[in-house]
């Protein structure tokens, strides 16, 4: 427990640290944009601490679920896997929305409802293959743990999501002060 609290407060250190550096609040850049010019500060973006905040799971889970040694390289296995596989829908879905928040924009006076219905059609195609694809993560996870863990995993997970989200709005409120304290220079 005071491991994972350690760890914790280094993820939100190195956030706010990057957010506070310098007085000035980095832009967020969507996962896959470049980098600022050279010397430039470096931005972190929502996929890079999606990312840390992963790697921060898999390394809590053998604690939490009280994993064997051997339980242990076939679990983080399929677990990656279905992280990968929800961050890759994620990214979909994400794009889709976009698509339709540019298709029904009332500035741009345009009624393309052939696109509109194209979009939505992929909307539902992308909510259908996240469903497989996660029912069957889940199903290899759970391959890897007896029934106990297997429920000790979905209070984990809740548990690391709402750490997730706990770090996101210290980073934001971080981000926040900085910029107010900006502003009073």
């Amino acid at each position: 427990m005071k491991a994972r609290s350690l760890l914790l407060a280094g993820v939100i250190a190195v956030v706010s640290a990057t957010s506070l550096s310098a007085g000035q609040q980095p832009p967020v850049r969507p996962p896959g944009t470049p980098a600022g010019p050279a010397g430039s500060e470096s931005a972190i973006s929502a996929g890079q601490i999606q990312r840390w905040f992963e790697a921060f799971t898999v390394l809590q889970a053998q604690e939490a679920l009280q994993l064997s040694e051997a339980q242990y390289g076939r679990f983080v296995t399929r677990l990656k896997a279905l992280q990968d596989s929800r961050r890759k829908h994620q990214m979909a879905r994400n794009q889709i929305m976009g698509e339709l928040r540019r298709l029904t924009n009332p500035q741009d006076g345009t009624n393309d409802e052939a696109g509109l219905t194209d979009r939505l059609r992929a909307l539902r195609d992308e909510d259908e293959r996240a469903s497989v694809d996660l029912k069957r993560g889940y199903e290899g996870v759970d391959e890897t743990l007896d029934l106990r863990q297997q429920a000790r995993f979905r209070i984990f997970e809740e548990r690391m999501e709402q750490q997730k989200l706990e770090l996101l709005m210290k980073t934001r409120q971080n981000a926040r002060a900085a910029a107010r304290g900006r502003g009073k220079s």
